[in-house]
């Protein structure tokens, strides 16, 4: 197997074909990673979520991390680390146009509301079914793929 870099157009292909990756967040000294769906579009990941840890970390602290692989086999794959800056895009006037692009780019996916959409239980507790419409900036990008061979 040979590890190459991907340009910024292959990673960009990535993102526009996969819709799961793996969001990182921190508070304090405390990082936590959880899966994510998204869309690509111009610079931005868009997601949808409802009120819960990851939401409030990224609040309190909106450097995030998101990475995103396609895995063909142990010699064949592409993964795209992103650095970004998480940003809410609240039911506003303000932000009515970002929040309709959200929407509409992850309509796209069939069942896209889930899982962040469905009835969960969080410490005993119902969570309530607020949506909450955000976007990661991509302030860096790089990307890595295995190629058998080498």
């Amino acid at each position: 197997m040979l590890i190459q870099d991907m340009t910024r157009d292959m990673s960009a292909d990535l993102l526009k074909r996969t819709h799961i990756g793996r969001l990182g967040c921190a508070q304090g000294l405390q990082p936590y990673v959880t899966p994510m769906s998204f869309a690509y579009h111009q610079e931005f990941l868009y997601s949808f979520a409802t009120i819960g840890q990851k939401i409030e970390w990224m609040r309190a602290n909106p450097l995030v991390c998101v990475e995103v692989d396609e895995i063909v086999s142990r010699h064949e794959w592409q993964t795209v680390v992103i650095f970004g800056r998480y940003q809410e895009l609240p039911d506003t006037p303000e932000f009515r146009g970002p929040r309709l692009v959200a929407h509409n780019l992850l309509a796209k996916t069939a069942m896209w509301w889930e899982p962040g959409y469905v009835k969960a239980i969080h410490h005993g507790e119902e969570r309530r079914l607020e949506p909450i419409y955000f976007r990661i900036s991509i302030r860096k990008i790089s990307g890595h793929q295995g190629v058998p061979g080498g």
